[in-house]
């Protein structure tokens, strides 16, 4: 089974490296809700962890590895190994660009982006129980970006964004660092995109998908086009839990015209509005924001690619017209990570 079924799609909580290692002092990365206390806490053990594996001290960490885990190693010099292995592959880390937090089917999980001596970027992933155990922990490569040659391709359909009012870009971009869904060639330049209030995406403690701004909001038609595929009747899953076997959760496909082809994705249950074969006229409802899928929290996934089916199709740059990023009116362009975008008409 290809890497789609698990990309569609999993939202990191993107949260800024370290002032001090920014080269400017900005953030790298947009805040979201691992600004929370109880996901800032998560990235000070995340980084307390990691800097122990880098730094060698293998019998505090070999406290913390759950007995499934430390079964799997069988001691601490397995740890040790480890780290011997990064250090000659990768090098020493010279610079954090970005960490994240995810809650995950009972971990909680961070991930942390790096720059390395020998010129790659390399990512680590701890995965932390309920009872502050380590289930997992992960240092590789950063993947590469798909191959595609559609880089320079001009949207046809005249698209406009699926959505009234503002949001944000979490995922969006050509850069495995921008946007996560870039390793996959069909959703290669696909965007994630909430809504937010400040630095959180929900109100109260953010335990139930009600909780989120962007839950239950229209999902609108980015163009005139057919119907070519719907699911409808999925749950929406409660926060910290995914449904990988059906990725997009509930949505709804459509056929732009011209060999593109839309997928909306996460919808909430039963919201679906349209059935295979209606016309559709761009800006109509077709759906409400949900948390069905392979989701960590309610959003919107959108992409564009060459056919109605995930498995054969490539992904397809989405520009979009006559919206406003971060303040700014745009003609037509391509959202990408951080920018908070609306229609221009919500101006």
């Amino acid at each position: 089974m290809r890497a789609f079924t698990y990309l569609f799609c999993s939202m990191f909580m993107i949260v800024a490296a370290q002032a001090q290692q920014q080269p400017n002092g900005t953030a790298s990365s947009p805040p979201s809700q691992a600004e929370a206390p109880a996901d800032e806490a998560m990235i000070v053990l995340g980084r307390s962890i990691t800097e122990d594996f880098q730094q060698g001290r293998f019998d505090a960490l070999w406290d913390l590895l759950t007995p499934e885990f430390q079964k799997s190693l069988d001691s601490a010099d397995a740890l040790a190994q480890v780290r011997q292995s990064v250090e000659d592959g990768f090098g020493e880390e010279t610079k954090v660009l970005t960490e994240a937090v995810e809650p995950s089917n009972g971990v909680t999980v961070y991930t942390r982006r790096a720059d390395h001596a020998k010129g790659v970027k390399v990512v680590t992933q701890v995965a932390v129980n309920d009872a502050g155990k380590i289930a997992r922990f992960i240092v590789q490569k950063e993947p590469e970006a798909a191959q595609s040659r559609f880089m320079d391709y001009q949207t046809k359909a005249n698209l406009s964004l699926p959505f009234e009012g503002e949001w944000m870009v979490v995922w969006g971009g050509r850069e495995i660092g921008e946007n996560y869904h870039a390793v996959d060639r069909a959703q290669r330049l696909a965007l994630d995109v909430l809504m937010i209030n400040g630095s959180t995406s929900f109100t109260g403690d953010g335990k139930k998908p009600e909780d989120y701004l962007c839950w239950d909001k229209p999902i609108i038609a980015p163009a005139d086009g057919t119907v070519v595929s719907i699911v409808e009747n999925l749950p929406d899953q409660q926060i910290g839990k995914t449904d990988p076997a059906n990725p997009a959760g509930n949505h709804v496909v459509l056929d732009l015209g011209g060999g593109e082809f839309v997928f909306l994705a996460h919808l909430r249950e039963g919201s679906v509005t349209v059935e295979p074969g209606d016309t559709v006229v761009g800006g109509g409802e077709i759906g409400r924001c949900g948390n069905s899928g392979n989701t960590t929290e309610p959003h919107l996934h959108i992409h564009m690619q060459t056919t109605a089916d995930l498995a054969t199709g490539e992904g397809l740059p989405m520009q979009f017209q006559d919206y406003v990023a971060n303040g700014k009116p745009v003609e037509k362009g391509e959202p990408k990570q951080g920018e908070v975008v609306a229609p221009s008409s919500a101006e």
